[in-house]
């Protein structure tokens, strides 16, 4: 039966006076279908897409079985715990946990590296309610036997498939072996391919299944579109969005660590207000990253696809993709950071010729074909790509047949081959129909 309220679920006041004080008033479908499951004591296993209020989902009932146990803490124990694949997401469920406990006595605490272990360890010593940690510095405090987790009677794996990427399948099931044998676990991913599944059958107990989305489905109030642009023209085509003040608050993502500095380089040297994060960040530079942008300091973020997922900043009007991710469903996580909360959004990629492979692996995890176009969206044009064989309006190539229009295609230069030319005179064509199969 769908609840109209929080309070529907059987809540504890305090708990839903809470909720109402941050402004969640109506169950998201996720949280319909997952709280009373877990209120029963059942394992879940939960698919839902990014931005659909997975941690009230999984973070509710835990604090409503927390609090009728409020004040018995051992030394070094921890209540309940919470797996996160990355610090930004880690330090997210934190606060968002903290301001559904509002002021009462429950005490939470973060583990993950780039941040002093001293500190953890201290927080640690005299036993928390909730613990909200990255499986790595989690099990060197456990090795150290700084933390003790055989009181746990809460396990939860957020973004499991993000975890299973990173490596982390090992460090789960230490982890997991060293909780409560009695626990309830929760496991909630975006998607669910088979090595999750068969972390999800090894770990869980009879689960409750809840499904707020199908594999790959995409936000509908999220506007996509593709602009086809050569490599070398992407930093003029993102200038030219940014002109438009409609881009308020937007997330520009990279590949890689180093293209990220390169476009928060070139962006800063063109005027622009602008932060970046990535994984070769401090833990600090990264969280006042994230502060700057959150707060309006900067309107332009930067990031690789470690942004993807848990950031969850209010009001981000754009996600623009200057280069696409190498794997498509990472594509479905980076566009889900606006559109949030039943906003409207825009998400723009970028795309060069190279880039067609992974445009259509992204297609086909969506089930819909993006709309493409040579022009900004306002209707000016923006430079054609350079591996395609008809020049565009913008191309200084336009109109030349032979070797000179095959430059972007075979990454030479138009003098080289104009020999071949004058010996066959078909070259040229030639050349052009190889250029425009590129």
């Amino acid at each position: 039966m769908t609840q109209s309220t929080f309070a529907g679920f059987g809540l504890p006041n305090r708990l839903v006076r809470s909720l109402e004080a941050a402004g969640f008033i109506t169950p998201t479908p996720i949280q319909e279908k997952a709280i009373p499951a877990q209120l029963q004591g059942r394992d879940v296993l939960g698919i839902a897409q990014t931005g659909s209020g997975k941690t009230a989902a999984f973070s509710l009932p835990i604090l409503t079985d927390l609090m009728s146990r409020e004040g018995q803490r051992t030394p070094r124990s921890v209540g309940a715990l919470i797996l996160a694949p990355t610090r930004e997401l880690a330090v997210q469920i934190n606060d968002m946990i903290r301001a559904y406990v509002g002021h009462g006595h429950l005490t939470t605490a973060l583990v993950l590296g780039g941040m002093s272990r001293q500190s953890q360890i201290n927080k640690l010593a005299r036993g928390v309610d909730v613990l909200v940690a990255t499986p790595g510095r989690l099990c060197d405090l456990l090795d150290d036997r700084k933390v003790r987790l055989d009181l746990t009677r809460h396990l939860v794996l957020d973004e499991a498939d993000r975890m299973l990427d990173m490596g982390f399948i090992a460090p789960i099931r230490k982890i997991a072996a060293a909780c409560a044998p009695d626990r309830q676990t929760v496991m909630f991913s975006a998607t669910m391919p088979p090595e999750i599944a068969k972390l999800a059958s090894s770990l869980l107990k009879d689960p409750v299944r809840v499904e707020a989305a199908p594999h790959g489905a995409t936000v509908g109030t999220i506007e996509q579109t593709i602009i086809l642009s050569g490599t070398k023209h992407k930093r003029s085509v993102l200038n030219r969005l940014l002109e438009d003040d409609k881009l308020s608050r937007v997330i520009v993502f990279a590949r890689t660590k180093h293209g990220a500095d390169k476009v928060a380089r070139d962006l800063d040297l063109d005027g622009h207000a602008v932060a970046a994060i990535h994984g070769n960040k401090s833990q600090n530079a990264r969280q006042s990253a994230l502060r700057s942008f959150r707060d309006g300091d900067v309107r332009l973020l930067v990031a690789t696809d470690i942004a993807a997922r848990g950031i969850d900043v209010p009001d981000i009007s754009h996600v623009i993709n200057f280069d696409l991710p190498d794997e498509a469903e990472n594509y479905v996580h980076r566009i889900g950071r606006t559109g949030r909360n039943g906003a409207s959004g825009l998400a723009i990629s970028l795309v060069d010729g190279s880039e067609l492979r992974k445009l259509r692996d992204v297609e086909r995890l969506i089930r819909k074909t993006l709309p493409r176009t040579g022009s900004l969206p306002d209707g000016s044009v923006a430079e054609a790509p350079e591996s395609g064989g008809r020049p565009g309006p913008n191309n200084p190539r336009r109109g030349r047949k032979g070797p000179a229009a095959t430059e972007g295609a075979r990454g030479r230069g138009a003098k080289k081959p104009r020999w071949n030319t004058a010996r066959k005179p078909n070259a040229g064509r030639r050349g052009n129909r190889r250029a425009g199969a590129a």
